[in-house]
């Protein structure tokens, strides 16, 4: 029996489930393997990277769903979905990143919608909502690089202090907003992302009000990256590794972020709850066997420093 890699639950003798197809679009019946293997679809990347807005370190294609071919189109603009292949530095980010964005929504963390594509190869391709389109209209979105004015080579050049800063400065209900992003601080440190740099946080403007955009480069860099050492990509209280409960959240959430007791337990709590269940989602995603229990133990770890377990 087949297993659905949107959304991770059996589907039979079919490449996807229903549920899964009707996820990136409600009209979709089918959706034909990606024909491009991964090292095909990292040399499509490279020739069109002048041609195509998105960038960053992993290679991206931009595409457009064909619902009445059931399939993905490569294009150079105009494209509402983004691809991310295999790499060939880093092993498994795909599966990691897709299994790392379903857990952030289980906690309340607002995503796209995210999931696996097969390929031509066999191997797994990322694919991602762009959370920027709405219909033929564009929506203002501007990282966090941008507001601060760094660069893409000065990304990291910064702090969670100034983060939280730049959302007082920038949102338009800077307490609610402190919240998500204490959130999803609490979240990355879970999940082992250290790679939440300035490009990784971003506004956007929906219905005329900005506040924080939906989650996006989630991924748990510290089974990636194997040698370890940091936890976190922009320091807290100058602080870049054995970051604490005390320093989480008596520094960052009460003092920082200035959050109420009760706002920081309700977040806790929804946390805790929740990350009972993701041995099950790990378990059901498509990392390897291995990926999988490093990326448990990890949790776990980090769950006991926080006073989430027992």
């Amino acid at each position: 029996m087949n297993r659905c890699s949107i959304t991770y639950e059996d589907c039979g003798d079919a490449l996807y489930s229903e549920r899964g197809l009707r996820l990136l679009d409600r009209r979709l019946t089918k959706l034909e393997v990606l024909p491009l293997s991964a090292e095909e679809q990292r040399q499509e990347a490279i020739r069109r990277v002048d041609k195509m807005s998105i960038q960053g370190v992993q290679h991206k294609l931009s595409a457009r769903l064909n619902v009445a071919q059931g399939r993905f189109d490569i294009v150079d603009t105009g494209g509402k979905w983004i691809l991310k292949p295999q790499s060939n530095l880093y092993r498994e980010l795909p599966e990691n990143e897709d299994v790392t964005m379903k857990l952030a929504a289980t906690v309340g963390i607002e995503v796209p919608v995210t999931g696996l594509l097969v390929s031509s190869d066999g191997s797994m391709t990322y694919f991602i909502k762009r959370f920027d389109r709405e219909g033929r209209r564009k929506l203002a979105v501007e990282d966090f690089a941008q507001l601060s004015g760094k660069t893409r080579d000065t990304k990291y050049d910064s702090s969670m202090e100034q983060v939280a800063m730049l959302v007082e400065r920038f949102t338009a209900f800077p307490v609610l907003e402190k919240i998500k992003l204490f959130r999803l601080t609490i979240f990355n440190y879970l999940v082992g992302n250290e790679d939440m740099h300035l490009k990784n946080f971003s506004v956007i403007r929906r219905d005329g009000v900005v506040g924080l955009s939906p989650a996006y480069d989630l991924i748990n860099t510290t089974i990636v990256l194997e040698e370890g050492g940091e936890e976190i990509a922009l320091p807290l209280a100058g602080k870049k590794r054995k970051l604490t409960a005390k320093l989480l959240l008596d520094y960052f959430g009460r003092e920082r972020l200035q959050l109420p007791d009760r706002v920081i337990s309700d977040v806790l709590d929804t946390i805790r709850n929740k990350v009972a269940e993701w041995d099950q989602i790990l378990q059901r995603c498509f990392l390897s066997a291995e990926m999988k229990e490093r990326y448990a133990e990890l949790v776990s770890a980090r769950a006991m420093k926080l006073g989430m377990t027992g």
